[in-house]
């Protein structure tokens, strides 16, 4: 197949409620759309239909509702992503499908590398399976507390949940260790039956880990994402307390490669900030040599990055459930309807370049 046109749009979305990343909280998202259209290498096939496949590639950077830079997770901005784009874009065209794997492994920036790899992916029918959107993800529901809500808006929450759902998230590390023990024990006390996992983004110094987690039901804890700042505590903590941990932000470190440490359970995968679609299984195949788990997980996408993870996951990791729950934030739909009322299309995006 033989790239024929390509677009570069942008996009930004007011959310409904604040969205945490890490303690900072965000209430807009701002990304990319590509757009690429393909058509046969054969004169014959050059008649045939052409195959258009669109990706979302949004860094998880930009500012807080503060104005502060997001600190801990993309490196890259969304400006240096589209400007990358927008240089090679022109050097797609009349190229073989292929290249964009070429390009995806040139660049420096993980999103533009996963976006890449994942509309080559589309593109060649890799997602196509009809059954993939007949299946659902079971969905972890994301349980945190925000600011200037009363609790009872939280319980209310979680009494809400149907009897169906045996996990949630919590976002942990956020107030006090008071505060925070006293939240886990009144979910629990709502909903006995759960399992938790617990992400505290590295918010916790080893002795303020353990002291959390000593006073928590470990058999009721699934695992805790990152649970110490510096993550070499991590197997300390694990020894200490015994209670399961998983990695998260230090996946996407550029020096990080996978070692079997105690009490490691689980690897939780963002696309988004890791890479290529080859970069993701060669890992979930090293973590898979040693029964860890791999979990794929938002980036806070809008819902047409979130629509292709949920296809993904169902690809990859069919017996797990994915960390998705993020789009009730969103007021609006982008290019994939998930019941909104308002769906973005390409014509209300803003056109960056089109060749």
């Amino acid at each position: 197949m033989i790239i024929s046109s390509a677009q570069l749009y942008s996009y930004q979305i007011p959310l409904d409620k604040l969205l945490p990343v890490g303690k900072q909280r965000i209430d807009q998202r701002s990304g990319l759309v590509l757009r690429l259209q393909v058509k046969g290498n054969s004169e014959a096939a050059k008649t045939a239909d052409l195959r258009t496949e669109l990706v979302e590639i949004s860094p998880l950077s930009g500012l807080d509702i503060d104005g502060h830079p997001l600190m801990g997770f993309s490196q890259e901005s969304m400006e240096d992503v589209s400007q990358q784009l927008v240089e090679r874009l022109d050097s797609l065209i009349d190229k073989p499908l292929i290249h964009l794997l070429d390009l995806a492994d040139e660049t420096q920036y993980p999103s533009l590398a996963f976006g890449l790899s994942l509309l080559y992916a589309k593109l060649i029918g890799q997602l196509d399976d009809s059954g993939l959107s007949q299946r659902k993800n079971t969905v972890i529901p994301l349980i945190y507390h925000t600011e200037g809500d009363p609790i009872s808006t939280l319980h209310d929450r979680v009494r809400a949940l149907s009897r169906d759902t045996h996990s949630v998230k919590i976002k942990v590390a956020q107030a006090s260790l008071e505060e925070e023990i006293q939240l886990v024990h009144q979910v629990l006390a709502i909903r006995p039956d759960l399992k938790l996992r617990l992400d505290a983004n590295r918010g916790f110094t080893l002795e303020q880990a353990i002291e959390f987690a000593a006073c928590l039901p470990i058999h009721a804890i699934e695992y805790i994402e990152e649970p110490c700042i510096d993550h070499n505590d991590n197997p300390m903590f694990y020894r200490a307390i015994g209670m399961p941990w998983a990695l998260d932000e230090t996946l996407n470190e550029p020096t990080f490669k996978f070692e079997m440490q105690p009490g490691l359970t689980a690897l939780i995968i963002k696309p988004m900030l890791m890479g290529t679609l080859e970069k993701i299984q060669k890992l979930q195949h090293q973590a898979d040599l040693y029964g860890v788990r791999t979990i794929l997980s938002s980036s806070l996408e809008a819902s047409l990055g979130i629509e292709a993870l949920a296809r993904l996951n169902q690809i990859m990791s069919p017996d797990e459930a994915p960390g998705l729950d993020t789009l009730g934030a969103f007021s609006t739909d982008l290019i994939i309807e998930s019941g909104k009322t308002k769906c973005l299309r390409c014509d209300d995006l803003n056109l960056i370049k089109s060749v």
